[in-house]
């Protein structure tokens, strides 16, 4: 981590992203007294096409590094105080091939030495006893459950942070005059933003926190890069979702394959996969010289969710996902599909810190998929 002299609390601080990071940010900064804080992006949030908005996101505290297991677990308390109108206690189920999978030997190892050990069935069947209706193919995998653990909506939980943004008073700038196209140097120092439409806007501060995008501001391919990760919808009946009344998240660590239990009212179900992704690039990433190049990101202009557009092998690997995990809907229709994107690092650690050569720019990324 690098040492830098903290930014003016009088000065101007632009943070370049309206997701969970960028949000976040904005709020600490104006409970530490902070004057001046401007959050901008493309479209207000929930930002349509950001890695932390959706009908659902995982709430899990098993983690196999410490750090982030306590981060985790501090999390939780949010979620069950602040963020619980937003918080479904539903119960987390891992899956692995049997005899079981290293990452979570660890993460159970964590949990115990935590005092919050978690129930491990060596045959996975014997989780029904927990979850009765459950419905995946159990054979030949082992079980882990965490009674502590659930999902979370996610757009409702975002628009929440938001709200609470304005009510300390951050700006927002969106659309064009908020579409950030490049940042604005002054030698090796960054001093604001060049955006899509206007005057560049100038900062004493800016804060790259823009997930998967933030490869077309600053070139970090060799740190993150940005993958799509498949999703699909699937619309039940109010009698299909009831089959499903009580069942936890479920993941199969072996496959990456993930499931949610319906959405109450709307009975969405919800199936996904963390994997390796699905890569694409853009035009972007300029550096203190100007100069441009391909980097790994998503499109920019518009959003990414328009299409309902899969790979032919991420849409096989959904319907092989649904096989296994809800063998009774492998066959329905999808209500809607997209890829999600992510923001990855090389070992799945955060990116917080200064930048090391340039001055006035600080980096909050590689946070999807946690």
């Amino acid at each position: 981590m690098t040492t830098r002299k903290p930014a003016s609390k009088d000065g101007h601080v632009l943070i370049i992203g309206a997701g969970v990071f960028g949000l976040t940010t904005a709020l600490e900064l104006k409970k530490r007294d902070y004057a001046h804080v401007t959050v901008l992006d493309r479209h207000l949030p929930p930002v349509l096409d950001g890695s932390s908005v959706d009908i659902s996101r995982v709430i899990r505290t098993d983690y196999a590094d410490p750090l982030y297991g306590q981060m985790a677990r501090e999390a939780y308390d949010g979620w069950m105080g602040e963020f619980k109108n937003y918080y479904h206690h539903s119960g987390f189920v891992m899956l692995a091939n049997q005899p079981g999978h290293a990452y979570l030997e660890k993460s159970k190892e964590l949990n115990e030495a935590l005092g919050q050990p978690l129930d491990v069935f060596n045959q996975a069947s014997d989780v029904l006893q927990l979850y009765p209706n459950i419905q995946a193919n159990l054979r030949g995998l082992k079980a882990y459950h965490n009674h502590k653990g659930g999902w979370a909506d996610a757009s409702a939980s975002i628009r929440h942070l938001s709200l609470e943004c304005s009510r300390l008073g951050v700006s927002f700038i969106t659309g064009s005059r908020g579409t950030v196209v490049s940042l604005k140097y002054a030698g090796k120092r960054v001093v604001g933003v060049n955006v899509a439409h206007g005057d560049p806007i100038r900062a004493s501060q800016v804060i790259i926190a823009a997930g998967a995008w933030s490869n077309t501001l600053i070139p970090i391919t060799h740190a993150t890069t940005a993958s799509g990760q498949p999703v699909g919808f699937i619309q039940l009946t109010s009698k299909e979702s009831d089959e499903l009344k009580d069942t936890p998240v479920i993941i199969n660590l072996s496959t990456g394959m993930f499931c949610f239990p319906p959405t109450p009212q709307s009975n969405i179900l919800k199936l996904a996969r963390h994997g390796y992704g699905w890569a694409t690039q853009q035009e972007g990433g300029a550096d203190e010289s100007g100069r441009s190049q391909l980097v790994s990101a998503p499109k920019r202009d518009g959003n990414n969710v328009d299409a309902s557009y899969l790979p032919v092998d991420a849409e096989e690997a959904l319907r092989e996902g649904l096989r296994q995990l809800l063998p009774k809907f492998a066959n329905h229709p999808w209500m809607n599909r997209r890829l999600c994107w992510y923001s990855d690092t090389r070992q799945g650690d955060f990116i917080i810190d200064h930048h090391p050569r340039i001055e006035g720019l600080f980096l909050a990324t590689g946070g999807a998929g946690q």
